[in-house]
């Protein structure tokens, strides 16, 4: 069975009121996944949160200081999007933690999915868009400094650019990063990943699906990665609050079969994170993400 790894603190996140970020979606997806069958509990494995140290290999240790003790400016925080607190502090270190751990799972096991993650937007020294740190550029780091690893190669299928992990990932030639986005949508400042391949507004399943099809795997192929992390950001959904694209549901569900296959077929492992999706209806939100671990138990049995 896939590792699946989550952990509680995910959606515990006190948010003032009409705050856009769905902190219970994570609680949501996991409730959905056991009460109809798609997960048993032997299945989860839960993070040991990061500690300053481990994210001062990636981040700068000053800023990571900060964020720790919550002496950051709070503009930087305004940049991020939540007010501090021990339990965003809580909730980060286990999410980015999260992400590294299904990295090793899936290299142990072949494939690994984590209930959160996908924190594209966090830069060296700052965070940006939800994102405090970058568990992807962490989650690769820690898959290739273990010897598990020579070479990772990150899709991801966000609406929005991973501007954080292609400034990021500039930095390591064992890195590649490949973002597909849509072209007007945030940031408005693009930073320059390995691959970026944007789509304009309203495009629908064809043009995605073949798009995305495609480009992985001549990038599978092309550089013959040792670990892929993939994104599976649901926010290119029709019906996304934040999202400007056309996706439906099944589309989904047929991008990420794509992306998976693609990884199983070439004998890759691959670990893929949930990233953004964004909703006032719970149940709606939980029928997007669901289907990546639909998807994967599909292909993985």
């Amino acid at each position: 069975m896939i590792p699946l790894v989550y952990h509680a603190s995910y959606s515990q996140l006190a948010l003032p009121p009409n705050h856009r970020f769905p902190v219970s979606k994570y609680q949501h997806l996991r409730d959905w996944l056991m009460a109809n069958g798609h997960a048993i509990p032997s299945q989860f494995v839960s993070p040991t949160p990061v500690n300053e140290q481990q994210l001062g290999f990636i981040h700068h240790p000053d800023y990571v200081h900060g964020f720790f003790n919550n002496q950051l400016d709070p503009r930087v925080m305004r940049r991020i999007g939540f007010p501090w607190s021990e339990q965003l502090l809580e909730r980060t270190r286990h999410a980015v933690a999260g992400t590294q751990l299904a990295a090793m799972q899936a290299l142990e096991y072949g494939a690994a999915l984590h209930l959160s993650g996908g924190y594209h937007h966090a830069h060296t020294e700052f965070g940006s868009g939800f994102c405090v740190f970058n568990d992807l550029i962490l989650a690769a780091r820690s898959a290739i400094d273990s010897g598990r690893a020579n070479k990772v190669l990150i899709l991801d299928c966000d609406v929005h650019q991973g501007d954080g992990t292609a400034a990021m990932g500039q930095r390591y030639d064992d890195i590649i990063t490949c973002s597909f986005h849509a072209g007007r949508n945030f940031p408005a400042r693009k930073q320059l990943s390995d691959h970026d391949i944007e789509f304009a507004d309203r495009c629908d399943d064809s043009e995605y699906l073949a798009t995305v099809e495609s480009v992985s795997t001549y990038l599978i192929r092309l550089c013959q990665p040792d670990l892929v992390l993939y994104d599976a950001g649901v926010d290119i959904h029709q019906d996304d609050d934040l999202g400007y694209l056309s996706v439906s549901t099944e589309g989904l569900y047929k991008r990420d079969s794509i992306i998976l296959s693609a990884a199983r077929e070439h004998n890759i492992p691959v670990a893929a994170v949930i990233g953004g999706g964004y909703s006032k209806d719970p149940m709606a939100l939980t029928q997007r993400h669901c289907q990546l671990f639909l998807a994967a138990n599909q292909i993985f049995g």
